[in-house]
């Protein structure tokens, strides 16, 4: 009898006993490892428990005392399971001189016996798989072993690396299937958004070094907005761990920064499915994406790093001797600025086992260090302020992802909607309103953007197109609500105006979770968040348009949900919905009887009734704004504005427990803010207030700053502070980035100035010389510096009072790999030897353009040099121009100076040591440097140094060497006579020298000096262009000197200064004739200032004997010591004469 069911009762013959009602299974199918198996059970049906159970690779010993006693009882056989394929089996138990039970397994080979304890004889014969029934007569088991051999071929076991290959695979398909679509709010039913159709290239350079920019994060991508011919390195997310620049090593840990909506997470997604689709980077093995949102579930579990691999992918499980550490791996960690672990990377405990189970905490603090996977790469992406969680050392790239640049934009909205007509309306609008185009460098208001218009252009009465922040994200929420009502309502048309109780509760409970989050810096919110604010999680994911919902992929464990606004703002737009309905809101049950004449109305002095609870709402909240040191209540504080417009009103009037017009607590509030505009606060924050102007529809400021502009009366005014705020405020949102600001250009006090600072981020070059500035103003500088895309390229901070404590401040800005600084100006800022070194930390950054830098005019001294010299030597310094006049520099500083001009990696072109105390032995050792091959100085000023002849000699020997290359050298008052000029004239008649200008001004070389000069301008290998002598002391007789070597070589001079002598009209009349002789290339000759006066030594020559004009002089004013000194009568000295 042949039985295919999955469950077969085998009939029995039973002899004495035959009545119990033991049974024995028979169970054949497939093991856990695919290959076949047979199981034989032996169990009571009366109280279901197993006594004996016989797998094909298992051999039991049933003794007396493991089994009960199957006394001369017969037991039927059961087939559990599923239908036995056909096997070769052979299954046996024997005993001595026991009949045998025998089975037959299809045609191969004679049956097998199962030997039993008395005699009997019973049978199973299976052929072609099918059973039989058989029949078990006179059965006694006693003391039995049952042992069964399974003789058939095992099935070949997988290979480690083909398993590895197919559990790739199946991660693969994982990753393909949940990021091949995109989110971009509520999808539309049975149509998803595939990325391919709508993923526009983001723009990401190298960038940033961790430091946080505390600017609000709308207000950093308003400065990005303004165009730029850097020359960034631009990268695209698949090539994210691969080095650029000058970079050789490889890259383990990559740091992505970007605000928030810019596009972080698409390009991890962008990474993801290019490497599932094998479009890219085919050398990675396996790919692990690890969010922070979801981590932070796991905050308070152990679990051993290949465990916590395990609870997201099960996969793994099957791959027992995976070696994680050999494989190219990539894990993704996404949302630093979400984390909720402490990541304590100082006081976390060392932990390399990757099978040892710790907290999450340690698993990745030691997985970021590299101390677990040291192989394996790691991307993180994070915020701005979050970037400083990961110690500086444990990053090796840092990239920042800026969004849509203005060919992106249009390249999105043309993908974003199928008709071509509707994607250039809607980029002409954007483009009409700055502050709507500013915004769409984020590609999520981009989405909000596109839903927007895309709804109100598509009307045929298509109302009023929002032109403001508020009134897009007012229409964006409305719209939602509408799409929300027809996919869970099932109807087609539902207007956005008629708004259920249920619609306005839920948003503003949302409202109030936002406006919570938004003081408690939170972007992620778990249950319990919701349940605080009364929210019901099923609800708020009815609106996953307004509130995304993020479900954790099943794996077999359990889901989890976590809860984030779509965008920042979404979240700050919401938080001002709430605060306005909380403004609004008249009566309060409990407070009404005690607060009744505080919520009453009074009469304005025209007539109209001002709420006066609701207007202290909002200059409260003003207030607390601008305290913010980082402006986190900036962008709701403009919303709170937006909604008190009559548009506002009408769209919401839903949702508002009072409408009406706000007219006269605009009008209130238009005043309170020009008031808080003029009073004492940061530039940022103003600069916000005229945001909020701009809300308000009021742009009186800005149009007459704007009108003041275009007529050139602006310099000529003097500005109040408000005025110089809304000057900064027109500048930052003009799309034209500033050539020129120059700060001492507009007349105006401290205050004023400090309110123009922030113009500095939206200029080439700023001027801010002698303005008074600090330390203190230095955090808008720095600003300026990291900001990115910074266009600042030079910074002119002469003679202000930043000192050591304002150039540390400022070092922090110099150092942001955004910083794009060429010159700098710190001339005369009291800076001393210690500020130095701070300094050259910036200047040894690999990220650093700083090519010219001044510090002529400050207290360095000889500890100054080393730091400096050190950093000649860098192969990262660019600097080419070092301004070090007017120090207290002296010989000892040369030695060290000359070891770094030397270094092969110096780049260092024009070195100024004017004004210091160098003398013939500090120029010994300088000269050493000169002649070396290495040295690549082009220009050097030691002018008032005492160097003397015999200093200058030295030099002129250095200065004839092939490997000189220097091309002006400047000596003014050196203390040189006319014994040094035949050694000058040697350098000049010299075929190497390279000598093009030749500044001798104020030294005492008389004509003899001038005579002993000219064989060298003469001579044919001169390639001299300009010469000063001005102050020289030069006569009628030198000029005759020069004259003649002019007309013997008239092919390189050009220019030839002799102001401040004394040549008389005759050396006059014979240097004027040269500029008229047409093979004389002199083009610039001046003589003014002369005559017999000049002829004094030293600075003599420019005393002037005073005298004093009663017509024009000061009343006060009178002369004593024989007309030598000035005195005002009220005994202060004004002026000193000679």
């Amino acid at each position: 009898m042949g039985g295919t069911a999955s469950e077969m009762s085998l009939s029995e013959e039973v002899g004495e006993g035959s009545d119990s009602e033991d049974s024995v299974y028979w169970d054949a199918g497939d093991g856990d490892d695919g290959t076949e198996s047979s199981h034989y059970k032996v169990r009571d049906e009366a109280d279901h428990t197993p006594e004996l159970q016989l797998s094909n690779d298992q051999v039991v010993d049933m003794s007396q005392e493991n089994i009960m006693d199957l006394k001369n009882e017969s037991k039927p056989l059961t087939k559990t399971g599923p239908e036995p394929r056909e096997t070769n089996l052979s299954s046996q138990a024997t005993a001595a001189g026991d009949p045998a039970l025998e089975l037959h397994h299809g045609n191969e080979g004679p049956p097998q016996t199962l030997g039993f304890g008395v005699g009997i004889q019973s049978k199973i014969t299976a052929e072609s798989s099918n059973v039989v029934a058989p029949h078990i007569q006179s059965c006694t088991i006693n003391q039995l072993t049952i042992s069964t051999q399974n003789l058939a071929v095992q099935k070949p076991t997988e290979s480690s690396a083909a398993l590895l290959r197919r559990v790739r695979e199946d991660i693969k398909s994982k990753l393909k299937k949940k990021f091949e679509c995109i989110f971009e709010g509520i999808a539309r039913q049975g149509k998803p958004t595939l990325f391919i159709d709508i993923y526009t290239e983001l723009y990401i350079i190298e960038g940033g070094t961790g430091n946080i920019n505390t600017e609000h994060e709308v207000r950093q991508i308003e400065i990005v907005s303004k165009k730029s011919d850097s020359q960034e390195i631009k990268i695209t997310c698949i090539d994210i761990f691969k080095p650029f620049g000058r970079k050789k090593h490889p890259i383990r840990t990559v740091l992505t920064k970007g605000i928030a909506g810019i596009g972080k997470t698409v390009s991890i997604q962008k990474f993801i499915l290019d490497w599932a689709e094998e479009k890219a980077n085919p050398d990675i093995e396996l790919i692990f994406s690890l969010p922070f949102r979801e981590l932070n579930l796991l905050k308070e579990e152990e679990f051993s790093l290949l465990g916590l691999l395990q609870h997201y992918h099960p996969e793994l499980k099957e791959v027992e001797d995976i070696n994680l550490d050999c494989s190219n791996i990539v894990f993704i960690l996404d949302g630093l600025d979400e984390c909720q672990l402490p990541l304590a990377f100082e006081k976390n405990i060392v932990w390399f086992d990757i099978t040892k189970p710790t907290t999450v905490d340690v698993l990745l603090t030691n997985l970021i260090k590299g101390n677990l996977l040291p192989s394996a790469l790691l991307w993180v992406t994070t915020r701005p302020a979050a970037a400083k969680r990961i110690p500086a050392k444990s990053i090796h790239q840092v990239t920042e992802i800026r969004g849509f640049n203005d060919q992106q934009k249009e390249e999105y909205f043309q993908k974003r909607f199928n008709n071509p007509n509707l994607a250039s309306r809607v980029i002409g609008h954007v483009k009409s309103s700055r502050s709507l185009y500013i915004m769409c460098h984020i590609p999520v208001f981009c989405w909000i953007s596109a839903t927007v218009l895309e709804h109100m252009l598509g009307e045929a009465d298509c109302e009023e197109i929002p032109k403001t922040l508020t009134q897009m994200y007012t229409h964006f929420l409305l719209i939602l609500i509408n799409i929300n009502k027809q996919k869970y309502t099932e109807t087609e048309e539902t207007a956005v105006k008629t708004l259920t109780p249920s619609d306005k509760e839920i948003v503003l409970k949302l409202g109030e979770l936002a406006f919570e989050g938004l003081e408690k810096g939170k972007l992620i919110f778990y249950g319990e968040d919701l349940r605080e604010c009364d929210i019901d999680v099923s609800e708020a994911s009815v609106y996953s348009g307004v509130f995304t919902e993020i479900f954790k992929e099943e794996y077999g464990l359990y889901q989890q949900k976590m809860f984030c606004f779509v965008h920042l703002s979404i979240q700050e737009y919401l938080a001002a919905l709430f605060l306005f309905n909380k403004f609004t809101q008249r009566e309060d049950p409990e407070e009404k009887e005690t607060e009744e004449a505080d919520r009453s109305l009074y009469f304005s002095e025209d007539g109209d009734s001002i709420d006066v609870l609701m207007l202290q709402h909002y200059k409260e909240f003003v207030d607390e704004a601008l305290k913010s040191e980082n402006g986190h209540l900036d962008l709701c504080l403009r919303f709170l504005f937006g909604l008190l417009l009559d548009t506002s009103q009408c769209l919401l009037q839903g949702f508002l427990t009072h409408t009406g017009s706000k007219f006269n607590i605009m009008v209130k509030m238009v005043k309170h803010i020009k008031r808080r505009i003029r009073k004492k606060l940061s530039a940022e924050r103003s600069i916000n207030l005229f945001h909020c102007l701009n809300e308000l529809n009021d742009n009186s400021l800005t149009e007459e700053i704007q009108f003041s502009l275009l007529s050139g009366n602006l310099s000529a005014e003097k500005l109040a502070p408000d005025q110089c705020s809304a000057l900064a405020y027109v500048v930052l949102m003009s799309e034209d980035v500033l050539e020129v600001f120059d700060l001492k250009k507009y007349k105006t006090n401290e205050e004023g100035y400090k309110r123009l600072l922030p113009i500095v981020k939206s200029c080439t070059r700023a001027i801010l010389h002698n303005s008074n500035l600090t330390a203190k103003h230095c955090r808008t500088l720095v600003s300026a510096l990291r900001m990115m895309n910074s266009h600042l390229r030079e910074l002119d901070l002469s003679r202000n009072c930043l000192r050591d404590k304002g150039l540390l401040h400022l070092c922090v800005g110099l150092r942001s790999r955004c910083c794009r600084l060429q010159v700098l100006n710190l001339s005369d800022n009291g800076l001393k030897d210690s500020s130095v070194s701070d300094l050259c930390m910036m200047l040894r950054n690999p990220h650093s353009e700083l090519r010219v830098l001044d510090l002529s005019n400050n207290d360095l001294g000889d500890d100054a040099i080393k730091p400096l010299s050190n950093i000649l030597k860098s192969p990262y310094c660019k600097l080419q121009t070092l301004i070090l006049g007017n120090n207290k520099l002296e010989d000892s500083a040369m030695k060290c100076l000359c070891i770094g001009l030397t270094s092969p990696d110096c780049k260092l072109e024009v070195l100024d040591l004017g004004r210091n105390k160098v003398g013939e032995e500090g120029l010994k050792m300088l000269c050493s440097g000169l002649s070396s091959r290495h040295c690549k100085l082009r220009t050097l000023d030691l002018s008032c140094n005492n160097l003397g002849d015999e200093g200058v000699k030295l030099l002129c020997a250095e200065l004839m060497s092939p490997s000189c290359k220097l091309q002006r050298l400047g000596l003014r008052e050196c203390s040189l006579t006319d014994l040094c000029c035949a050694d000058l004239a040697t350098v000049l008649r010299s075929h190497h020298s390279e000598l093009r200008d030749l500044e001798l001004r104020d030294n005492d070389l008389e004509d003899e000096g001038v005579r002993e000069l000219s064989p060298g301008v003469q001579d044919p290998s001169c390639k001299l262009q300009r010469l000063g002598l001005s102050g020289c002391r030069v006569t009628e007789s030198g000029c005759d000197s020069l004259s003649s070597a002019l007309h013997s070589n008239p092919s390189h001079l050009n220019e030839l200064d002799l102001s401040y002598n004394h040549p008389g009209d005759s050396g006059v009349r014979t240097l004027s004739a040269l500029e008229e002789d047409p093979s004389c290339k002199l083009e610039t000759l001046l003589v003014d200032h002369g005559g017999e006066c000049r002829n004094k030594p030293r600075l003599w020559k420019y005393a002037c004997q005073l005298t004093l004009d009663p017509n024009t002089a000061h009343k006060n004013l009178s002369l004593s010591e024989e007309d030598r000194k000035a005195k005002d009568d009220s005994g202060i000295h004004r002026w000193f004469g000679l």
